[in-house]
């Protein structure tokens, strides 16, 4: 028999991945001396707080085990979501925030936070396909949205960086 999970549970992960999120960038901001860097990078961590804060007023909304919001996580759509959250790269995976020594250069930092957030934006692209339409699935719409904003704004940083010295 399949795992079941339902919409509450469902939305604690999207949580727990957006306050590790948050964690690997203030891991990273705690080891950086660069005050820009400090301050860009608890700005992100902010971000990722804002999110969470989304989730939770949406999990709220679901009010826990509610009949008919269970699924299997066998299926496919569980599966792909199981497999995304379970990935050793998913945003802010503490297994990643803990590989961090501040010996990185800022470049690299800001690499591996853009492949985190795309596998975020995967995960809650699996995500909308399990939480209906009233319980906020339009709020997921708006967090791809932030998350791709993200992205943009990680790799114009990153472009900055990467330039060579005028």
């Amino acid at each position: 028999m399949g795992a079941l999970f339902n919409i509450s549970e469902v939305l604690t992960m999207a949580i727990q991945m957006e306050d590790n999120g948050a964690a690997f960038y203030r891991k990273a901001a705690e080891l950086r001396e660069d005050k820009d860097q400090v301050d860009y990078l608890l700005q992100l961590a902010r971000m990722e707080d804002d999110h969470k804060q989304i989730f939770a007023k949406m999990r709220d909304a679901a009010g826990g085990e509610q009949e008919g919001s269970q699924f299997d996580l066998y299926n496919e759509g569980g599966l792909y979501l199981a497999g995304i959250a379970s990935g050793h790269r998913v945003e802010g995976s503490p297994a990643i925030a803990d590989t961090l020594t501040g010996d990185e250069p800022m470049v690299d930092i800001l690499k591996i936070a853009v492949e985190l957030e795309k596998e975020a934006i995967l995960f809650y692209l699996g995500l909308k396909d399990v939480v209906p339409q009233d319980m906020g699935c339009d709020q997921i719409d708006s967090i791809i949205a932030e998350e791709k904003s993200h992205i943009v704004i990680l790799t114009g940083e990153l472009k900055k960086l990467e330039s060579p010295a005028a």
